[in-house]
Parts: structure tokens; C-alpha cells; sequence
């Protein structure tokens, strides 16, 4: 049987992004497989285009550490897997579309909120991840708190 080599697992690093760990670690336990936690940063020049009137690159780099800070803190809990963690600043989608494609990966797992209406079709990564990617792609339904 073929099974998943080389996943990618995109990130936003909120409380719920564990409910991802939890499904890859559980599904992937005992095959050897590459485990990519990517997380990937929009740029705060462009998030604010130009309305702020400062250098913010600066935030930008303390951002970035503050996220692989994250990032290896969940590679220490998946000790039994060869994880590696990247930072990547750009659109969410389109930079996990070319990171799988650039690094051979043939999974793809986001969270998906299960939104509805607008928030569905103006603010969902996991659609826009499924939409245009060369590989299979897996969305992790977030349960939300009660």
C-alpha cells in the first residue's frame, strides 16, 4: 500500500492549530514519513499598505522569531516524526501551493473553521489551499470551544 511521504502541515499557530497536530501525529503514527510545519506570515506592508507611516520591518522579524519559536515547540511533541519548520512570509495559499511543489510533498493538512456565507468565500485559506493545489489536500475540521 502508498501512503503519504512528505506532508506539509500550514499553520496559523492559534490555540486550535493543535486539533492539526493531533489528527497528523494520530493519523501518520509509526510510518515514516517528513512532516513540513509551515506557517506562513502576509506582510504587514502590505496588510497595511502604506496607512502606517513607519518602518515595519523590525515587527515584521519579531514576528517571524515569535513563530519559529512556536513552530519548534511543536517539533519537540512530534519527537517521532523527521519534522522540519519554515517561516515563509506571503499569501497563504499560493506560498503553500509552491512550497509543495518545490519540496515534493504529497499531502497537504489545514484547519478549516467551517465558516459560512461571506467568511467562507472571502476569508478561507483551507479553500483557497484546496483550489489549485498539485497534491492531495486534507482540512482538519476545528471544533470550536463552547
Amino acid at each position: 500500500m502508498t501512503y503519504y511521504k512528505h506532508i506539509l502541515v500550514g499553520l496559523d499557530l492559534s490555540q486550535e492549530s493543535q486539533q492539526v497536530i493531533d489528527h497528523v501525529s494520530q493519523l501518520f503514527e509509526g510510518k515514516p514519513v517528513t512532516i513540513s510545519l509551515v506557517h506562513i506570515q502576509e506582510p504587514l506592508s502590505l496588510a497595511y499598505g502604506g496607512d502606517i507611516p513607519m518602518d515595519l520591518s523590525e515587527i515584521q522579524r519579531q514576528m517571524e522569531v515569535q513563530a519559529k519559536n512556536s513552530l519548534n515547540e511543536i517539533k519537540a511533541k512530534l519527537s517521532q516524526f523527521n519534522v522540519a519548520c519554515h517561516v515563509i512570509i506571503g499569501q497563504p495559499a499560493h506560498e503553500m501551493h509552491r512550497f509543495a511543489q518545490e519540496n515534493a510533498v504529497d499531502l497537504i493538512v489545514v484547519g478549516s473553521y467551517g465558516r459560512h456565507g461571506l467568511a467562507l468565500i472571502f476569508g478561507s485559506t483551507a479553500n483557497g489551499v484546496l483550489h489549485g493545489a498539485s497534491c492531495d489536500v486534507l482540512a482538519v475540521r476545528i471544533k470550536e470551544e463552547d
